[in-house]
């Protein structure tokens, strides 16, 4: 009987969320998962079972570029990297093929992007127990010549929290300890007497404060292979691989924050690839939810 009960509690099914009537929810009883199929692709809903979504929402925000209205939406999607304006910015905005893969597992392939002949695909599958989650994202080249990109995995967080990345392990000053041992890239607008900044033998983090509109980001080299967003009582953990020798994007980061006011990404991008015609990058992250100590 507790069987039952429990396989009842792993399913996918279809639901309303912000007004979007086609969204389906991944649940396995501990944890939920919600993803759009009218726009994306994109995982709007994170959460343990019960209880709020730990992924922001801006559903008014746009961005209008020479290719349409461009919408954040919410929570995470799929992005190329270097960023460009306008083609990181072509609108997503219709439906993406949708195919569940198991009862706790789907795929969402968004139509070809024309303005670059790439396809992106991610598949979302919530572990059969606990918060786990896996996220494989999948850029295609359906054009006709090589490209160089990076997957560029971006999460929008709710406000309140504060982004955590891990500083490279500490050591004191010794003959063994004279090389550096990670870069960070700044943007022109990054400002570190902000207030949000905190700077610590362990981490950097940077916090969201809803009442101080200007723009922060950076990114690292982060070779510990995670990045974190801390919110009420919770921990949000992101994983990834860290490839030694390759080179990313943005000065060698493959960790970047962002926030301004209430909104704030967490960030993780592929190493940067040569992408032959039919070939495509493929790029995991996994997520688990815990509770602050």
């Amino acid at each position: 009987m507790a069987a039952n009960a429990y396989n009842r509690n792993r399913m996918i099914t279809r639901i309303s969320y912000h007004g979007f009537t086609e969204c389906l929810e991944i649940s396995n009883g501990d944890a939920r998962v919600i993803v759009s199929t009218e726009f994306g692709p994109r995982i709007l809903f994170y959460a343990l079972d019960g209880e709020e979504n730990i992924l922001g929402w801006h559903g008014e925000a746009k961005v209008e570029t020479d290719l349409g209205i461009w919408k954040p939406y919410g929570g995470h999607r799929l992005w190329i990297a270097p960023e460009n304006m306008p083609l990181s910015y072509a609108p997503d905005n219709d439906p993406v093929e949708v195919e569940e893969l198991g009862e706790l597992s789907v795929q969402l392939v968004q139509p070809v992007d024309t303005n670059r002949a790439t396809q992106k695909e991610m598949t979302i599958v919530l572990d059969p127990a606990g918060s786990g989650v896996s996220v494989e994202h999948r850029i295609e080249n359906l054009g006709e010549s090589e490209i160089e990109i990076s997957a560029w995995a971006l999460t929008i967080m709710a406000p309140g929290g504060e982004a955590i990345v891990p500083n490279e392990p500490f050591g004191g000053y010794s003959p063994d300890n004279l090389l550096p041992v990670r870069t960070m890239a700044l943007w022109p607008y990054t400002d570190l007497t902000d207030p949000r900044w905190k700077f610590e033998k362990e981490a950097i983090r940077l916090r969201v404060d809803e009442s101080i509109h200007s723009q922060q980001k950076f990114g690292v080299l982060n070779k510990q292979g995670w990045v974190g967003y801390e919110w009420r009582d919770l921990m949000f953990t992101k994983r990834f691989d860290f490839v030694e020798g390759a080179v990313y994007p943005d000065m060698n980061s493959n960790v970047e924050i962002y926030t301004d006011g209430g909104f704030v990404e967490v960030e993780t991008l592929s190493p940067l690839q040569t992408i032959l015609p039919g070939d495509s990058v493929e790029y995991t992250e996994t997520w688990e939810l815990t509770r602050n100590n």
